[in-house]
């Protein structure tokens, strides 16, 4: 062990999502001096970052400090940086303050959005993994119908009305749901120059099926439930380019000035540089016990390694679920060894599936638990239940609740705050050209 400056073991974690806040949790009272490294200050429960995005709920109900979350705990301290690089040679991390030695890192670095290559897709069909991302995503929903109300051209109000979610999984399906729901009960008593039911929301699926990590039947009933709710589902369908005018799926042309990415992910830029094994998607290639393989001091975990279930030999998900169990499995690994209880070896890790589940619009979600299959209204309670639990705090749970049972009974959604640029850009009817919307219309 590394003791030089510090008697106690040091434990590196980099990367405050479910993964790594869960490995420095399962250290609680453990003998070990950890520090965990994020970019951002607060850890967010990402499964409901499209309900922010769809101006439901409000940053603060669904993300919370990580130094709050860890503050009792007398073992961590956090820091708030960018990871440089991890020398694993030298079993050092690099920080912009210079570098800091471990005895166990622990990668929990999560994944971004992949463009399959296309990058250049990034500005115009921005992804929804981060707060961030969401209130920009909320931000061009909302100003889609602001400029709509004054937007003189029928064919351009049209573009502004037409609402494109590439990715039939959990995040397109809920994306696409809520923005249908804005659309169709929260605003239409708001605006008086356009029938804001009229939005046009398209859901683009590559594959044969919507949710295609879950029963058929529940792909099946949620693609009729989004259909019934006026979504336009496009399966076996992929995306040739996105530009600012609208989308090419296959050989169609979709005039659309809101362009969503929910399709595919990638591991964070860190793995690329630690020269050890990636797969297809960048994601680090770990051993049964989660460490990379050379370097049994060096674990990544959630979303960010590629694991094998050690009793089904299938991939371990990319879930929340996934990347709490690899966290607290490799906690025991570490406190074991401490303890000196690993006689017989390291174990492996298996995943054990607590089920999955999607929104599809109010009051209806699936859910696949075991052999039991909900949807409609008792898909959707056992969705509030299941959600409510992660979240961290009374208060959040408290308030989330709350604003569920309000926009169910009444359909409001009170988060509709556009923030950042809010310029229309209307466009001329008689030159064509678009014009900075920032002038009060009223007057002219």
């Amino acid at each position: 062990m590394n003791s030089s400056e510090n008697t106690l073991p040091k434990v590196i974690v980099i990367g405050g999502g479910f993964a790594g806040l869960n490995a420095v949790q399962g250290l609680k009272d453990a003998a070990v001096d950890i520090t965990l490294v994020d970019r951002r200050n607060h850890h967010v429960f990402q499964p409901l970052l499209y309900q922010v995005a769809t101006a439901e709920l409000e940053p603060a109900s669904i993300a919370a400090p990580i130094r709050s979350i860890l503050s009792k705990q007398q073992n961590v301290s956090v820091g708030l940086g960018e990871v440089q690089g991890v020398d694993l040679a030298r079993k050092v991390v690099l920080l912009p303050r210079g570098e800091v030695s471990y005895d166990y890192l622990i990668i929990a670095t999560g994944v971004q959005q992949s463009y399959f290559g296309h990058d250049e897709y990034r500005k115009m069909a921005p992804g929804l993994k981060t707060v961030d991302d969401a209130l920009e995503i909320r931000r061009r929903i909302l100003l889609a119908f602001e400029s709509a109300e004054w937007e003189g051209d029928p064919t351009a109000r049209r573009a502004k009305l037409t609402f494109v979610i590439v990715g039939g999984g959990p995040t397109g399906v809920e994306l696409s749901g809520a923005i249908m729901d804005v659309a169709t009960r929260s605003l239409p008593k708001d605006f008086r120059h356009i029938d804001t039911s009229t939005a046009r929301v398209i859901l683009v699926q590559g594959a044969e099926r919507l949710l295609p990590t879950m029963p058929e039947d529940l792909s099946e009933k949620v693609k009729s439930d989004l259909e019934a709710a006026g979504v336009e589902v496009q399966l076996h369908s992929y995306v040739t380019e996105v530009t600012e005018e609208g989308i090419n799926v296959g050989e169609e042309h979709i005039p659309a000035n809101n362009v969503f990415w929910a399709a595919g992910v990638q591991g964070q830029s860190l793995a690329q540089t630690l020269g050890v094994d990636l797969d297809r998607a960048s994601r680090i290639v770990v051993g049964p016990d989660m460490s990379i393989p050379g370097h049994p001091e060096v674990f990544a975990i959630g979303d960010a390694a590629y694991a094998i279930d050690a009793k089904t030999g299938q991939p371990v998900p990319g879930v929340a679920q996934g990347a709490i169990q690899t966290g607290q499995f490799v906690a025991r690994i570490i406190r074991n060894e401490l303890d000196g209880t690993t006689a017989t070896g390291r174990p492996a890790f298996s995943y054990f599936d607590k089920g999955s589940m999607a929104m599809v619009g109010r009051g209806k979600a699936v859910a696949a638990v075991g052999k039991i299959h909900l949807s409609g209204f008792l898909g959707w309670l056992s969705w509030i239940f299941l959600h409510i639990m992660f979240l961290v705090g009374f208060r959040r749970k408290f308030v989330t609740m709350t604003e569920w049972v309000r926009s169910y009974l009444f359909g409001q959604r009170y988060a509709r705050l556009i923030t950042g640029d809010q310029q229309l850009n209307l466009k001329d009817v008689a030159t064509g050209e678009l014009t900075d919307g920032n002038a009060d219309p009223a007057r002219d």
